[in-house]
């Protein structure tokens, strides 16, 4: 795996914003993720554009679908130099089984619970406290051996024994007024144990984009 340990969102569907920034990033220094709206608004060219420029590709799809067809899926992104990209672990034990199967380099990475949701969430959706859902994934997890695992910073703490990566989005240095229910500061989640952190408009945004990795980087 890549020994860089931010990854940059890039929250854009426009090439050229997508270029702009790319320009002031460093490829040796971190990683860029590549989410639904961009790669529906792009296509397959987006992670050509980004994978000539040198970057590592960390894509962000969440499937969720029938295991035949998240297996189709999925062997026509590892055709792209994708080092990591994500399905729901709610899609149950054969959907994993046959994504894993599917591919050869990139790395599955599963979805456990949306940073966006909080506990009135979970109750409301699967009528249980949210960490008997969240050990229900873990273990989901442990018993497919799926590559990884996207989870917020609060629950680093339930996966001290977990041994796969894990990708934790939702990091803020500084509050933000969006929709990031369970957030994090970038040095508490690597202190727990964080592979790997993924980090957008705090760092897409910033007036000074350098200054804003230096901050996120470690």
């Amino acid at each position: 795996m890549s020994n860089k340990r931010l990854i940059v969102a890039l929250d854009y569907s426009d090439t050229e914003d997508v270029k702009a920034l790319l320009s002031q990033l460093n490829p040796n220094r971190c990683m860029v993720k590549v989410g639904l709206q961009l790669y529906l608004s792009q296509r397959e060219s987006i992670l050509e554009m980004i994978s000539n420029a040198g970057f590592d590709i960390f894509l962000d799809l969440k499937l969720h679908d029938i295991p035949n067809t998240v297996s189709k899926a999925l062997s026509e992104i590892e055709k792209f130099n994708v080092l990591m990209t994500t399905i729901h672990l709610q899609g149950g034990k054969e959907m994993i089984e046959a994504a894993l199967s599917s591919v050869q380099s990139t790395k599955i990475i599963g979805v456990t619970l949306l940073t966006s949701l909080n506990d009135s969430h979970i109750r409301s959706l699967y009528g249980s406290v949210f960490s008997d859902q969240f050990a229900r994934l873990i273990s989901l997890a442990n018993d497919t051996k799926i590559d990884g695992l996207v989870c917020s910073a609060n629950e680093l703490n339930l996966l001290h024994e977990y041994q796969g990566i894990k990708v934790v989005p939702g990091i803020r240095n500084k509050a933000l007024n969006d929709d990031q229910q369970r957030t994090m500061t970038s040095s508490e989640a690597y202190n727990l144990g964080a592979d790997y952190i993924v980090v957008g408009r705090p760092i897409t945004q910033s007036e000074n984009i350098e200054e804003a990795i230096k901050e996120y980087e470690h």
